[in-house]
C-alpha cells in the first residue's frame, strides 16, 4: 500500500510539468520541421548544362578529398620514409614496438617537414588564387601540380622516368626525350609511378645498410651461443638487447631522422 500511494503521489507531482514540456517541445519543433533546405546549383538562365556541370565538379572534389591521403603518400616523401622505419624495426628484432601508429606519426611530421616548402609553393601558386576566385578550378589544381611535380621529378631516377614516358608514349608512337623543356611536359600518370619507385629503391638502399650492423650482431651472439653449448636458447633473445644498447648508444634516431631529411636535401643542392 504504502508504494502504491508513493507511486501516486510522484505521478500527482510531477506528471503535469513533464506533459507540459513535452507538448512545448512538439510546438517548438514543428516550425524548424516545417523549414526546406535549398542547394543552389546554378541558375536556370545561365547556360545549358550549368547544373550538370556544378554536380560532375561537386563528385570530382568528392572524390579528389576522399583520395587525398592516398595522392598525398604517393607525391611526398612519406613512402621512403615509412619503409626505411619499418626496415629499421625489422632490423632490430622488434614486432610490435614501436607501434604502427608511433611510426605513421613520426613519418608524417618528417614528410610535413620536408615537403613544406613544396607545401608553400603549391599554395601560393593555385590553391590560394583559386580560393579567393582569381583563377578557375582546373588551373587552380593544375598550377598547384606543378610544385609536386617538380619536386618528384627532382628525385626520380631517369631510368625509371623513362621506363613510365616509354610505357605512356607506347601507344602514340613518341619517344621520350631527355631535354629538360621535355621532361616538364611528361604527364603526372609516368611521373608519380616511376617517383614511387625510385622512392622505394633509396628506402631498400638505406635499409641495407641498416641491417648490416644488427646482422653482425646477431651473428656474434649465435656464434658465442654456439660456443658455449647453448643451442637451444633463441639467439635473437639474447640479441635484442645488444641491439638495443647499441642502437641507443649510437644516438640511432637522430641519425636515422638526419640522415632521411639530408637526402632530399641534398639532391635538391
Amino acid at each position: 500500500m504504502d508504494n502504491s500511494a508513493q507511486k501516486k503521489s510522484w505521478i500527482r507531482r510531477w506528471g503535469f510539468p513533464v506533459i507540459t514540456i513535452l507538448l512545448l517541445s512538439l510546438l517548438w519543433t514543428s516550425s524548424s520541421w516545417a523549414q526546406t533546405l535549398s542547394l543552389s546549383l546554378g541558375e536556370e538562365g545561365a547556360g545549358p548544362g550549368t547544373i550538370a556541370n556544378r554536380v560532375v565538379q561537386l563528385l570530382a572534389l568528392t572524390t579528389i578529398l576522399s583520395l587525398a591521403p592516398s595522392i598525398l603518400m604517393m607525391v611526398t616523401s612519406f613512402t621512403r620514409i615509412i619503409v626505411v622505419l619499418s626496415l629499421l624495426r625489422t632490423a632490430l628484432g622488434l614486432q610490435q614496438t614501436p607501434p604502427n601508429t608511433v611510426l605513421m606519426s613520426l613519418a608524417v611530421f618528417l614528410t610535413i617537414f620536408i615537403m613544406t616548402p613544396t607545401f608553400n609553393a603549391s599554395w601560393e601558386a593555385g590553391i590560394k588564387p583559386m580560393i579567393e576566385e582569381k583563377i578557375e578550378a582546373v588551373e587552380g589544381f593544375n598550377r598547384a601540380a606543378v610544385p609536386f611535380k617538380e619536386f618528384m621529378l627532382l628525385h626520380t631516377f631517369a631510368d625509371d622516368l623513362k621506363l613510365f614516358t616509354d610505357l605512356a608514349n607506347a601507344g602514340t608512337g613518341q619517344e621520350a626525350s631527355e631535354d629538360s623543356a621535355a621532361t616538364k611536359d611528361i604527364p603526372l600518370h609516368a611521373i608519380v609511378p616511376a617517383f614511387m619507385i625510385s622512392e622505394l629503391k633509396r628506402a631498400f638502399e638505406i635499409g641495407f645498410l641498416i641491417f648490416i650492423p644488427f646482422l653482425i650482431i646477431d651473428m656474434v651472439v649465435a656464434s658465442i651461443l654456439m660456443s658455449m653449448g647453448m643451442m637451444m636458447l633463441p639467439p635473437v633473445m639474447i640479441s635484442i638487447p645488444f641491439k638495443l644498447i647499441f642502437f641507443v648508444l649510437v644516438d640511432g634516431w637522430k641519425l636515422i631522422t638526419s640522415s632521411l631529411i639530408q637526402s632530399y636535401a641534398v639532391t635538391t643542392q
